[in-house]
This record gives C-alpha cells, structure tokens and sequence, in this order.
C-alpha cells in the first residue's frame, strides 16, 4: 500500500508547517521557508527570488522591494548546506594565517574574510604559529577534508613559501606575500613593498633631506627585505648617500632601543635627519626614544613610518606614514580564487600603497 502525506497550508504567521511523519497532519512543527515561499508571497517567479538573492541588476526596483519584503516576512534565509549538497560545491575559501598579532597579517586577514562574506562565501581560518612543511602539510590536508574551493595563505616569512611549495593542492591557492616571493603552483598576490619604500624616501629627500636611513624589519620576512630594497633603489636613483641600514624586529620596544642610540648620535652631530621605519610600531618606538631625549620631531629629525595603523593619525606629531591597501588586497584574493575556480588562469597581481603625509616630516633645519 502507498502511502499518502497531507500538505498542510500556510501557518497564519506566514510559515510553512510540516507533514507528521504518519500523514495524519498530528504534530505539525514549522519548517524553514523556501525560495518557492518567498516566490509565492511576492508574486514572482522563482528564477526572480534566485536574481534579488544573487544581487542581479535585471530586475526592477519594485519587484526588488516586493521580493525583501517577502523575505523579511517568511525570515527566509538561504540552506547553504543544501545547495552544497546540489551544486556538489562548498562555498568555502581555506585561510592559512600566522597566529601572532602582527597588523599586517591580521588586516589581511579581516580583508580576506569580509570580501569572501560579501560574496556569499564562508572562511576556513587556520592560524599556525611554525610554518615548517609538516605544519602546512597537516592544514591543507584538514581543508582538503572539508572540501574548500581554494586556499589563501598569508605568506610573511620564508619558511611559508617553501612549506607550500611541498604541497601539491588539488585546487587554487593565492599566495599573499612580496613578490620575491613566488611559489610554483600558486597564484602570487602583493603589495608592492618596494614602492611603497620608495614613496617614503622621495617624499623625505623631496623636502630636502640628504638621505634617510631605515630602521629595517626582520630580514626573514619577505616584506622586509623588499622594504629595504625598495629604499636602497630610491636613494641609488637619487644619488643620495646610502647608509648602512638598522635591522630590528618589529616591535615598539625594538624600536625605543634603537631609537636611544639614534638620538645620541644625532645629538652629537652625527645622526641622521630622517629615519624611515620599516613599520607604525618600530616608529612609535623611535619617537617616544626621541621625545625623551628632548629631540623634536619633525623640527629635529623627521620620521616615516609603515602600513597607517590605526591610531597612527593620534601619534604626537600625527605620522607619516605608508597606507596598505589591505581591503583591496582581501577583494582581489577572492576574486583570483573565483577566477581560478572557474577555470581560468590568473596569473596574479601587484597592488599599489599610497603615502600619508602628516605632521612627523618636515625640511630640514637650516644648517642641520
């Protein structure tokens, strides 16, 4: 005998009701609207639900309004895991981060994990504090087994480009790190350090600076090193002095150590009158050195700093600074995974920072 289930109609709410398990309509419970729900309220067709929902241009500004307001209505919302199950596809992008507090990271980070939102998209996020080839190995391995689309690895130090280069993903993978950096099999993505250095020190010599010299990040990192080349080429090409530069780390502490012995030097006579920081944090830590040694900042010595942290605006003086990109930076390593997953082959981008003059620079004193 077959048996017969009973469609029950619409709750008074608006909410569709379930069928009891016997057809007999007993124990009825509400079931998640549909899109045939939404369609039916707004009077539309199911394709145009599928166009509102999907951000379309092709169709009118009532009939938009009409299908919202059907859906706040039925509180429908999308069943991401039945249309995975449909389109035998996830919707979702691996994220392979460092699991320090370092701004650059993070802010790509929240870049990435947004622009992947906007699109409709769900994140995988793994923070690894050692980025040795059986650490990276073990992540891809757990995003394999969750049926990601592509991976994005946040790339900052050596140690990362040689672990992903050990692994033979079956998908798209954007390697956000300097352009050094390239890896076979991935897709390179960056912001142009190199540049960016390069604004910092022709803003510094075009106000009349000999030379500047450049308190430099940890030279494992790709970033830093493309940010020491970068300034070595614009003083080169300027035919300014090229002083031997400072290498630190990246913290403000790293910064305040460096900058006492600065200040001594230029106390003396013999420092320089603009210093460019390899990052926000290393200048916080150099002005706060000057400051207690009684040198001002820009009348004494000018300051550039790198990648406008929030708050660098609230620095005394406001710094100068270099701006990454890093919600340009999330668009467009989403964008190179859809066009990878779609087939195509992208072959990888430079995205360019911009320079934030504030109050830190200055001309040089008159006999300095």
């Amino acid at each position: 005998m077959i048996g017969c289930v009973t469609v029950e109609p619409p709750a008074p709410d608006g909410r569709a009701m379930e069928p009891s398990a016997n057809g007999s309509g007993g124990g009825r419970s509400p079931r998640r609207p549909a899109m045939a729900d939404v369609a039916a309220r707004a009077g539309v067709s199911h394709q145009t639900v599928s166009r509102v929902l999907n951000g379309s241009p092709r169709v009118a500004p009532e009939t938009r309004e009409r299908v919202v307001q059907a859906i706040r209505e039925l509180g429908y919302r999308r069943n991401v895991a039945a249309r995975a199950l449909v389109t035998a596809r996830s919707a979702t992008l691996g994220v392979i981060t460092t699991s320090s507090a370092l701004y650059g990271p993070t802010s790509t980070l929240v870049a990435v994990e947004e622009a992947a939102r906007e699109q409709g998209w769900f994140t995988s996020v793994a923070t690894i504090g050692s980025y040795d080839a059986e650490s990276v190995d073990h992540v891809l391995e757990h995003f394999m087994s969750q049926a990601v689309e592509g991976v994005v690895v946040i790339a900052p130090q050596d140690d990362v480009g040689r672990a992903v280069a050990a692994f033979d993903a079956a998908i798209p993978v954007v390697l956000i790190a300097a352009r050094e950096s390239a890896v076979e099999r991935t897709i390179p993505l960056a912001v142009d350090q190199g540049v960016g250095a390069g604004l910092a020190v022709g803003h510094l010599l075009d106000l009349g600076h000999e030379t500047v010299l450049h308190v430099a990040g940890p030279q494992d990192f790709f970033d830093a090193r493309q940010r020491v080349a970068g300034w070595r080429a614009a003083l080169t090409e300027r035919g300014a002095p090229v002083p031997e530069p400072v290498v630190a780390d990246w913290s403000a502490g790293r910064g305040y150590e460096v900058g006492r012995g600065l200040a001594e030097r230029i106390l003396a006579g013999d420092g320089p009158t603009a210093v460019f920081a390899a990052n926000d944090e290393l200048a916080l830590g150099l002005a706060r050195a000057f400051w207690e040694a009684g040198l001002r900042v820009p009348e004494e010595v000018s300051l550039v700093g790198f990648d406008d942290i929030q708050g660098a605006d609230q620095f005394i003086p406001p710094l100068t600074t270099v701006r990454q990109p890093f919600a340009a930076l999330g668009r467009r390593s989403v964008e190179l995974l859809f066009e990878a997953v779609a087939g195509k082959s992208p072959s990888g981008a430079l995205i360019t920072p911009e320079l934030v003059v504030r109050a830190s620079t200055a001309p040089p004193r008159k006999g300095a």
